[in-house]
């Protein structure tokens, strides 16, 4: 396999192009940044931006499989910057794809783009998309899946979208740290009842999920055109997990609560507060993350074990221990609003 992954240096993409190379395929990452652990592997790298056609344009040259990963995360922000990166990102990135002769295109999705804001317990791909959006970020990604699957046959290029929910684990710098800081810094708050329950992934799993899709990724498999949802097979009681975390990091238990109306309402209101006032920090709750706080969202993975074989490499349990080695590193970690 000659693959391309977008955003390899970031936290799935890492692990992606690790588990590339161990199995011999070549690999080109295509990145904004330096990172010297893909100088190190002896990666490929192309510096670009995937809303730059140009440098889009040369990172698929000669590639057959593109594992498109990179993505603007995050619940606050202008939607120029979303849509730009996230959407149009996308859509350069499946036009050039198609050009340069691409076989097999991997998107990297979300089960937000079909999150409703309701409570989701065992759902499947046969979910819809929800008419409106209580962010930018699950709002811009619906419209890149859609785009993808729709480009499925396109100039011969097979095309599939993974939902991994909840990425977790070493390397971390986005979940875990800011969930750290929030909690050294008092401000981490539970928020409803505690008893919802939610599917996580562990990222080496995640990364495994791609390539077992990529090998069976061919126009005439039942995988052409589809989503899937990846993530451990049993859900997980969000708060009682967050402890884990928690004490795994030397740190006491989440004592205040609020109820979901509480923090739906105050994140409504400051919500209205940030863009009134056009203040450019995220709002320290929001209506999403009132109801990813406080809802349960568990989904099957049996359509991922069907059409491709979906099985993890790491238990959680496993997992957990080697998140706790990572640990030192993580409390270490700046984070960003």
């Amino acid at each position: 396999m000659k693959a391309l992954v977008t955003g390899g240096g970031g936290f799935l993409g890492r692990y992606l192009v690790e588990q590339l190379l161990d199995r011999g395929d070549q690999v080109r990452v295509l990145c904004r940044g330096e990172y010297s652990f893909l100088k190190e592997m002896d990666v490929e790298c192309v510096r670009g931006d995937v809303r730059n056609q140009d440098d889009v344009k040369l990172a698929c040259a000669g590639i057959d499989t593109v594992f498109h990963t990179a993505a603007v995360p995050g619940i606050w922000g202008p939607w120029e910057r979303y849509h730009s990166i996230n959407t149009q990102g996308t859509l350069n990135l499946l036009e050039s794809a198609q050009e340069q002769g691409v076989m097999r295109f991997l998107y990297t999705s979300s089960p937000s783009v079909i999150f409703d804001n309701v409570n989701h317990l065992q759902a499947d791909e046969s979910l819809p998309y929800p008419d409106s959006y209580l962010c930018h970020y699950p709002h811009s990604k619906a419209l890149a899946e859609q785009a993808v699957l729709k480009a499925n046959g396109n100039s011969g290029m097979a095309t599939c979208s993974i939902r991994p929910h909840l990425m977790w684990g070493p390397r971390d710098n986005h979940l875990v740290p800011r969930l750290l800081q929030r909690a050294k810094a008092g401000r981490l708050i539970q928020v409803g009842d505690g008893s919802n329950l939610i599917s996580v992934i562990y990222v080496e799993n995640a990364a495994a999920a791609h390539l077992q899709a990529a090998d069976k990724l061919t126009l005439d498999s039942p995988v052409a055109g589809q989503a899937y949802f990846i993530n451990e097979k049993g859900p997980v009681q969000l708060w009682a997990w967050i402890h884990e975390i928690l004490e795994l990091a030397g740190l006491p238990p989440v004592k205040r609560k609020i109820s979901h109306r509480t923090a739906y309402t105050v994140g409504t209101l400051l919500e209205w507060i940030n863009t009134v006032f056009r203040l450019k920090s995220e709002p320290t709750m929001c209506r999403f993350l009132a109801n990813q706080l406080s809802l349960s969202h568990t989904y099957k993975i049996g359509k991922a074990e069907r059409d491709f074989g979906y099985h993890p490499l790491v238990t959680f349990e496993e997992g957990m221990q080697r998140l706790k080695a990572d640990m030192p590193r993580i409390l270490e970690t700046p984070t960003h609003n």
